[in-house]
């Protein structure tokens, strides 16, 4: 299941928090600054674990099976 979630469903936004992670995560050793660090752990996190702000799907709208009848 780890493997799954790690190797599959890449996004663009999941690229986005890697690349953003990675980028931070450089300037955070070279300025020696940890909040910088903390914010890109939490995005590279993000990025690994497909889990946004809201948790697992927790945002995602729910598909409505009943299909709509015209009048």
């Amino acid at each position: 299941m780890i493997k799954e979630t790690l190797f599959t469903g890449w996004n663009w936004v999941r690229w986005l928090r890697l690349g953003l992670g990675i980028s931070i995560a450089f300037q955070a050793v070279e300025t020696h600054d940890a909040l910088a660090g903390v914010i890109s752990a939490f995005l590279l996190f993000q990025a690994f674990s497909n889990i946004g702000c809201c948790g697992v799907n927790a945002c995602a709208v729910k598909p409505d099976n009943k299909k709509l009848e015209i009048k």
